[in-house]
């Protein structure tokens, strides 16, 4: 795709993250030929992965080249898309965004679709597998690696409900307490580990083992014995990292959840501030590419309404 570096100054709607949830926002409003700006750090979410499943037709398809046919097709619509970073946002009439190569940009509406970095635990060799054999979401994964060995590995007590639902994808399954004790687990939680048929082993978590770049075992540190416990795949809780930095700014309301802090948003993405949007993992931790692809649909069609409407109340003085 040809990225353009003009200095354009005033777009009808700016946004921020180039993912599905950006690029779907971006594809409405392009062809609704409103002049839109996507601003793309370059970091999605699903970077390691080498496919995505779930996404009805899409089912398969590398995030790379998800994205690429993405870009390609906002293009023939006129969005311009540019490879930078948005490092600063004011609110006045309307918003202006500072990008880190030193471009202005503004616009009347606001996407911010920045999404979220997952942050491992601290644990040797977690990051270097990350998306290949240590995983973290069934859906996305559990199909292509069904039946095989899984390990759990305990982040906190509700890792339990991790351990249960993989069940569905496999029969042998360990669930790993790393730094949870048993005794933080309820009486329902062990009973249903039983009855999922679901091995705990207690005890601290040291690394893994692997052998021909393949996952074989989850080895406990010393005070636990030190064994080796063969295992093909293993599931982790990241702890989620939103990008709202932009939001919090401009002085979004947000809201605590168990897994971070994010905008308060109506049904079609709009925050508690007018002109502002948030969509895809910017807005919530649960949402898949085919999610956040629809939640910036209907931020896109949403803010061309606003648009429209708010240009023929001014014109008959409404």
């Amino acid at each position: 795709m040809t990225e353009k570096t003009e200095k354009t100054e005033e777009y009808e709607a700016i946004v921020v993250g180039g993912g599905a949830a950006g690029l779907s926002a971006a594809l409405v409003l392009g062809r609704s030929r409103r002049r839109t700006l996507v601003v793309d750090a370059g970091e999605p979410r699903n970077a390691p992965a080498a496919h995505m499943q779930g996404y009805l037709t899409r089912d398969g398809m590398s995030p790379a080249e998800f994205l690429a046919t993405g870009r390609a097709e906002i293009e023939r619509y006129g969005v311009e898309l540019v490879r930078d970073r948005a490092v600063d946002v004011t609110r006045g009439a309307g918003f202006a965004v500072t990008l880190a190569g030193g471009r202005t940009v503004r616009a009347p509406h606001l996407v911010v679709a920045t999404g979220l970095r997952d942050e491992l635990p601290p644990l040797d060799g977690l990051a270097e597998r990350f998306g290949r054999d240590v995983l973290h979401c069934p859906y996305c994964h559990g199909w292509e690696v069904r039946d095989r060995a899984f390990g759990v590995l305990a982040a906190s007590p509700a890792s339990v409900h991790q351990a249960l639902m993989v069940t569905q994808w496999s029969k042998d399954v360990t669930l790993f307490l790393h730094r949870v004790t048993e005794d933080e687990l309820s009486d329902d939680d062990l009973r249903r580990l039983a009855a999922a048929g679901v091995r705990v082993v207690p005890g601290e978590v040291a690394g893994l083992t692997v052998a021909d770049d393949r996952l074989t075992g989850v080895r406990l540190a010393a005070s636990a014995g030190g064994t080796v416990h063969d295992r093909e795949v293993l599931f982790v809780a990241p702890r989620p990292v939103p990008r709202t930095d932009l939001l919090v700014r401009l002085g979004a309301e947000m809201r605590e959840t168990p897994f971070g802090t994010f905008p308060v948003t109506d049904e079609r993405g709009l925050t508690s501030v007018p002109g502002l949007w948030a969509a895809g993992n910017a807005s919530g931790f649960a949402e898949q590419v085919v999610n956040a692809a629809s939640r910036g649909y209907r931020a896109g069609a949403a803010i061309n309404g606003d648009l429209l409407f708010t240009a023929l109340d001014a014109a008959v003085g409404v």
